[in-house]
């Protein structure tokens, strides 16, 4: 029986929820507002460790930075000191709601229809966070992790998201050590080596689903290859067996690799199939194509040598050589400083003549690179090993259109036809980053094709024709 304690001359205790080591969770009400409120308690104790501290601070100061209505609002952080308590508080909004873990000890169970809307409900929730700047990842999905109000209507009930007491921003991963949290059976291979990304929750979420359609906790279920094996116990349709599948992929590479991805094929089970088709890389394409969930990179090699070279290049010798000769013509014609604004009418002519030759070297040498990461999308061109000084930049969160058009025909007034080639552009913000079908990069539609469904799988941006 607890007493009922106040803290920070505030928050009176009612009732404690949750306690495990060095944590507690109590119910308390504000008496400042009457609000019945969260309390989670990080208590100084025998087996108190540091990086308990450092994911308790940063748990709050996530919510701190968190606004969505699915998700606790934080509302306060102190140090407490009391005969009763000693440590740290962090005081959210609460949310009269059960969790799935409780609705599944008392024997309910879930249709096919209530957990596809449970899927879309926290898939939405995901979208929202690893959308953010640095994208934030939950780290600990699991039924005891997600609370579901009361039915309304034909709807199973609000589903909210909680305990945030794993966070992981992609900034602190990528800073300092990285600490293995999550919870045996819903957890994806690479948490368990310390490697979080964004499809790790999406594997946790896929495990969560697996034990509302089964009624088996995933830890107790057999294993094939690292596989959770649950289609001869679940009585779902094939579809929804093969979406359960893709995001519970073992492999990092085959699993759905965005929260936006995931609810597209859910609610379009088409979508799978018609991607397997259309992303293949097509055969003989020299583009090299890397990415993980951190990060994507494609490097267009050059195109190598092309017959059209030859004309160019006889073109470029003969333009430049008849330039030279009339630069130096008019120069030893006219005493200095005369002679100089001819030596400046000259300058376009030779700016024509090296661009020819420019022209030539790239196509034999030159590289183009387009890398995406959390916090830039930037182009870089390189010849041989020297980079050339084009590089263009813009912020990753202002990438907002992918535009693909395919190629097509113009009519000019006399009514020829003149062919347009297809063209994929990113827009990031004002800033566009432009690939196209010529003789200097891309050299085929399909290619451009290929790429164009990449960075819409990878951005989570449908593609605009």
């Amino acid at each position: 029986m607890i007493n009922r304690e106040i803290l920070a001359n505030r928050y009176e205790v009612q009732q404690q929820l949750g306690k495990k080591s060095g944590r507690r969770t109590l119910l308390a009400r504000d008496l400042v507002t009457g609000d019945l409120v969260i309390v989670k308690l990080l208590a100084f104790s025998s087996d108190f460790e540091w990086d308990d501290l450092k994911l308790f601070e940063r748990e709050a100061e996530t919510l701190k930075s968190l606004s969505h209505p699915c998700i606790p609002r934080y509302l306060d952080y102190f140090e407490v000191n009391s005969p009763t308590y000693k440590g740290f508080a962090l005081i959210q909004t609460y949310i009269p709601a059960q969790t799935l873990e409780q609705y599944l000890q008392a024997g309910r169970t879930f249709t096919e229809i209530e957990v596809k809307e449970i899927a879309s409900s926290v898939l939405e929730i995901l979208i929202y966070l690893h959308q953010l700047n640095p994208p934030v990842i939950h780290r600990d999905i699991k039924p005891s992790n997600i609370l579901l109000g009361e039915r309304s209507g034909h709807s199973v009930g609000q589903v909210y998201l909680v305990d945030f007491g794993s966070v992981q921003t992609v900034l602190a991963a990528e800073g300092g050590t990285r600490t293995v949290v999550g919870t045996y059976g819903y957890m994806p291979q690479e948490q368990f080596g310390g490697r979080t990304v964004r499809a790790s929750d999406l594997y946790s979420l896929g495990a969560t689903l697996i034990y509302l359609v089964t009624g088996t906790n995933p830890a107790d279920l057999p294993q094939k290859n690292f596989r959770i094996q649950f289609e001869q116990v679940a009585n779902i349709s094939t579809s929804f067996a093969n979406w359960l599948q893709r995001i519970t992929e073992p492999s990092l590479e085959k699993r759905f690799s965005t929260a936006t991805e995931a609810l597209t094929a859910l609610e379009q089970p088409e979508y799978t199939e018609i991607k397997a088709l259309t992303v293949g890389k097509p055969a003989g394409s020299k583009i090299r194509l890397t990415k993980n969930e951190d990060s994507l990179e494609i490097i267009i090699p050059p195109v190598g040598f092309q017959s059209s070279m030859i004309f160019i290049g006889f073109f470029a010798t003969f333009w430049n050589s008849f330039i030279l000769i009339w630069t130096i013509g008019a120069l030893s014609s006219a005493p200095f400083p005369g002679n100089i604004p001819f030596a400046l009418f000259s300058l376009p002519f030779w700016g024509v003549g090296f661009s020819m030759i420019y022209g030539i070297l790239y196509g034999l040498f030159g590289s183009l690179k387009i890398s995406i990461d959390y916090q830039q999308i930037s182009l870089n061109h390189q010849l041989g090993k020297w980079k050339i000084p084009r590089r263009r930049s813009a912020f990753r969160e202002s990438i907002n259109k992918l535009i693909y058009t395919p190629k097509y025909f113009t009519k000019d007034s006399d009514g020829d036809k003149t062919q347009v080639p297809a063209k994929l552009v990113i827009w990031a913000g004002v800033e566009k980053f432009e690939l196209g079908v010529n003789n200097v990069t891309i050299q085929s539609e399909a290619e451009l094709e290929w790429l164009a469904n990449e960075l819409s799988d990878w951005l989570g941006i449908e593609i605009t024709s």
